[in-house]
């Protein structure tokens, strides 16, 4: 009787963190983990290495590309300006045995002002493309990728435009005549240079977005250790055993 233990009937209660095994905490920092390492589609690079020259001289090559068809778009635009206005219907002016311009359009006014606008805005924006190509070569000399903003957004609404415009052109002109030709040939090919190189410089700006924000990182984590260790070191306690005395032997 004294060497038996009666029964309780004290039932403890089941505690809350008794639900949560370590299995399943494990599955939800997991699934954060994962949700916090994707990366959206528009920030992952297209493409990672050129066909011919690796990524960085790809894009410096679309950089000194760019400024070039920024260049021959400015004095294609002030020469179709120049002759649209030439040949202007109800004009009168002399000169038609240095330059003849039966190529120019001539027919519906609305057409012929639809022309004139796609002129002025490609010669607004090679100015634009100029200025951002030399910017673009000077950053990727060094590494800039904020500085490689400027150029994704202005060469990329330029080359969209200048491709409607010349489909446009293409459509409503008479294409027996060599400069139409020429002129649509030309910009096929500029289009498809500018599309390819406006993905190579895109992919480059994200690798080097990724690096900075990997170094910030780092720097990040080498400042906390620093303060860390600087805390600890300062706000050590004092023990017993740590402390050296300093009352004289005799008084021991």
């Amino acid at each position: 009787m004294y060497g038996r233990k009666t029964p309780t009937t004290y039932r403890s209660t089941p505690s809350v963190y008794s639900h949560y095994t370590g299995k399943s905490t494990s599955n939800l920092r997991s699934s954060k983990s994962l949700k916090s390492l994707r990366v959206p589609w528009y920030q992952k690079p297209i493409l990672h290495d050129a066909y011919v020259l690796d990524l960085q001289r790809g894009s410096l090559l679309t950089g000194f590309i760019s400024l070039f068809i920024a260049l021959f778009t400015f004095a294609q635009s002030v020469f179709d300006l120049y002759c649209l206005g030439m040949a202007s219907p109800g004009a009168v002016h002399y000169g038609y045995y240095v330059l003849s311009f039966q190529f120019v359009y001539v027919g519906s006014p609305a057409v012929r002002n639809v022309l004139v606008v796609f002129s002025l805005f490609s010669w607004i924006g090679s100015v634009a493309v100029i200025v951002t190509s030399i910017i673009l070569i000077m950053a990727l000399r060094k590494e800039y990728e904020k500085r490689i903003v400027p150029w994704l957004y202005s060469f990329g609404v330029f080359i969209l435009f200048r491709f409607v415009a010349f489909i446009f052109a293409s459509i409503v002109n008479d294409m027996i005549f060599a400069y139409n030709i020429i002129m649509c040939l030309f910009w096929v090919v500029f289009c498809i240079i500018g599309v390819y190189g406006w993905i190579l410089v895109y992919s480059l700006y994200l690798e080097l977005a990724d690096l900075t924000k990997l170094e910030d990182l780092a720097h990040l984590r080498m400042g906390t250790m620093a303060s860390l260790n600087a805390s600890l070191a300062g706000s050590r306690p004092t023990t017993p055993h740590s402390t050296v005395s300093t009352m004289p032997a005799s008084q021991i």
